[in-house]
């Protein structure tokens, strides 16, 4: 396993990252467990969960799995970088009319409690706004955050589905008060979700933010088995999408079987290819797909596999505003 910085902090995490949303909802316990183990043994030390995964109507189980097996012992948490985040409904939070999406210091609060106690720890290393609220204001969110600092119970501060106008004023805020503010950004990103690379990556690159992306397999689309879908999956999207990228993911399937690698491993190696990226975040079924993932942080895409990739899968054209204006 590779390693790197968490955008300018001092922590070092893994270039891979373990998603665990499927913990509870597709991948039942034991084998959540057995996924956790084998990522520990392979090196991946950066996993990622949020108080909302679990399923539909079973918020917070995926926490709870990750803290049953953290009360195994064997140094487990001791050796995880762990993230989880927090912004949606949590039904048995008792919010009251607070129980809406948000950032509030009081959601702050309430469900970073909630976090720990499902995990069953006393702090997480990164703790992520899901999305942002333009209606709460930064110098609440801040202070919210400075608290559980002070406490203990965090150690940084990152984001998702942040644009990059956020990113700025998120960072102008937290200097403002001495303050490190964020240290990575959650984002969707992949070789068919390039958008990004007009505002988001180079605002994270400059401002020393991370990002970590999320679905670089675009649900399953880029993942292999869309245009042939194994029984019972639902994992490549919905018959619509597949149509509509078909020629893309055939030109794609073509240049995989060229190149040698599996579909899924040419995505995640590409998206590690930015400068701006800390790591994709796999989110694997079984110990099967998480094994075969392993191997990304090695490939190495050549000049015209890349030029290839464009072909294929064209972005917005550079970074703004020379993608659109002289």
């Amino acid at each position: 396993m590779q390693y790197t910085y968490l955008g300018r902090s001092g922590l070092k995490v893994s270039k891979l990252c373990l998603g665990t949303m499927n913990f509870g909802a597709e991948t039942d316990e034991k084998e959540a467990f057995r996924i956790m183990d084998a990522a520990l043994d392979s090196g991946i030390n950066f996993f990622d969960t949020a108080n909302g995964y679990g399923g539909a109507g079973h918020q917070g189980r995926t926490e709870e799995i990750i803290g049953r097996w953290f009360a195994q012992g064997g140094g487990r948490r001791e050796k995880v970088v762990l993230a989880t985040k927090f912004y949606g409904i949590m039904g048995d939070e008792n919010d009251g009319p607070n129980d809406e999406r948000g950032l509030s210091a009081y959601k702050l609060r309430r469900h970073l409690e909630g976090s720990l106690r499902r995990l069953r720890t006393d702090h997480v290393e990164l703790y992520q706004m899901h999305h942002v609220d333009r209606n709460v204001s930064w110098d609440e969110i801040w202070e919210a955050y400075d608290v559980a600092l002070y406490q203990g119970k965090i150690g940084y501060a990152g984001s998702s589905n942040f644009a990059g106008r956020d990113l700025v004023k998120a960072q102008y805020e937290a200097a403002k008060r001495n303050k490190l503010g964020l240290v990575s950004e959650q984002h969707k990103y992949s070789l068919l979700c390039r958008l990004p690379e007009l505002e988001v990556l180079p605002a994270a690159e400059e401002l020393g933010i991370g990002v970590i992306a999320w679905s670089p397999l675009d649900g399953g689309l880029l993942g292999g088995n869309a245009l042939r879908p194994l029984p019972g999956s639902n994992r490549s999207g919905n018959p619509d999408r597949v149509a509509k990228h078909r020629p893309q993911l055939e030109a794609f399937e073509k240049l995989a079987r060229e190149f040698g690698e599996s579909e899924a491993n040419i995505a995640l190696a590409w998206t590690l290819l930015h400068p701006a990226m800390t790591a994709p975040i796999i989110g694997p079924r079984t110990q099967e797909q998480l094994e075969s993932a392993l191997k990304v942080v090695d490939i190495e895409l050549d000049a015209p596999t890349l030029e290839r990739l464009d072909e294929i899968f064209p972005g917005p054209g550079g970074e703004a505003p020379q993608a659109y204006a002289w």
